[in-house]
């Protein structure tokens, strides 16, 4: 796939952008806080409708304005489509796709596929479980878009179960017998256990690619194993085991959540774990083995997004060339070549390749203002 046209609209601190990408790599040049990062989170909601740097919607609408929009033409083998997302400061987005507005936001994902790689992935392995979480379950609406409309059912049971709990415990009532909390139960299961299964396959295809990346990237001498360790357990990826399994770990953790008026038991409390040569990245992996590992990982997820969508997908790179030493560098640009279209945003052109550079579309990001660079 490739992405021909990006016109911002009122977004961040676009007033009225056009951008039209004419190589297979365009590198973003700018100082900090111009635009760069703003540009590839555009591209970035148009391919999961998420951002991973925040969760409203109104703070990606520029100052003043009251709704700002992403329009993007998208040439794929099955030819080309257009796709706009209108975010509004104060009211629910929109999002149409072929010139149609469309009534479900699940319809438009999977058109645009984009593996997100920045300085704050790095903090991938020693930060929050959440923000593994996070890391997977996009990972995963990339494999299957259905699984947002799954994730969005979770995680509002979750928060109308945790108000049950949270009201129970104020008013001191048994949760034991009480019918309204068991009727959540039983949904929670239902969709929970959805979301773990799908997690689980997700990190079984991704892990062994992971590791085969790993290994190249560290001369063969470290080992990486990438393990999902779900809340529940899964000693089988079955469904009737897994809701079982669910139902029994609620029933053990039922006294606790009524003292704690909250959920303890989900997907919303899974880890994933990485261990390098049988030891935990986290606490033991030096700094550079732990940009190894999440280098490793995003490579595989290049190949395994590749592998399931039949096309290859983008790759917006943010600031995070300067964070990788020279062999990590040529490790991934020696991996991009011609075959993903990558989006590059960096401070300085001192990092590349002048046959990179000469290969490559170049643009210098000020003020929200885009213009090319003929002669880098």
């Amino acid at each position: 796939m490739y992405l021909q046209t990006l016109h911002l609209h009122q977004f961040r601190n676009y007033l009225n952008q056009m951008v039209e990408f004419s190589a297979p790599k365009t590198i973003l040049v700018g100082n900090n806080a111009q635009g760069k990062s703003n540009l590839l989170e555009a591209v970035e909601l148009l391919s999961t409708l998420k951002s991973h740097r925040v969760t409203r919607d109104r703070d990606l609408v520029r100052e003043g304005a009251e709704e700002g929009k992403i329009v993007a033409t998208l040439e794929r083998e099955t030819g080309t489509v257009d796709l706009g997302l209108t975010l509004r400061r104060n009211g629910r987005r929109t999002v149409a796709k072929r010139g149609e507005s469309l009534k479900r936001q699940i319809e438009f994902l999977g058109t645009l596929n984009a593996v997100q790689f920045s300085s704050l992935d790095l903090e991938l392995v020693r930060g929050s479980p959440e923000s593994r979480r996070r890391w997977l379950d996009t990972l995963v609406i990339q494999l299957e878009p259905f699984y947002a409309h799954i994730l969005h059912q979770y995680n509002k049971i979750l928060r109308q179960r945790n108000a049950l709990l949270k009201l129970l415990a104020e008013n001191a009532k048994p949760i034991a017998q009480n019918t309204e909390l068991a009727l959540w139960d039983a949904q929670l299961v239902s969709v929970g256990s959805r979301v773990t299964r799908r997690r689980a396959r997700a990190l079984q295809r991704l892990a062994p690619i992971a590791q085969t990346w790993h290994q190249a990237i560290s001369s063969s001498m470290e080992v990486l194993e990438v393990k999902y360790a779900p809340n529940i357990g899964l000693e089988q990826d079955n469904s009737e085991w897994v809701q079982q399994a669910f139902f029994d770990k609620i029933q053990q953790r039922s006294v606790a959540e009524q003292y704690q008026g909250t959920t303890l038991v989900g997907p919303h409390r899974d880890e994933i774990e990485f261990f390098i040569n049988q030891t935990p990245a986290r606490q033991y992996g030096s700094q550079g083995q732990q940009r190894t590992l999440v280098l490793a990982l995003k490579l595989a997820e290049l190949k395994l997004i590749e592998e399931v969508v039949g096309e290859p997908p983008l790759l917006l790179l943010d600031d995070v060339l300067a964070e990788l030493d020279l062999n990590r560098q040529n490790q991934l640009l020696d991996t991009i070549q011609e075959r993903f279209q990558t989006l590059i945003a960096t401070t300085h052109l001192s990092a590349f390749d002048r046959a990179w550079l000469n290969s490559s579309q170049i643009l210098t990001v000020q003020a929200g203002q885009i213009s090319p660079i003929v002669n880098a």
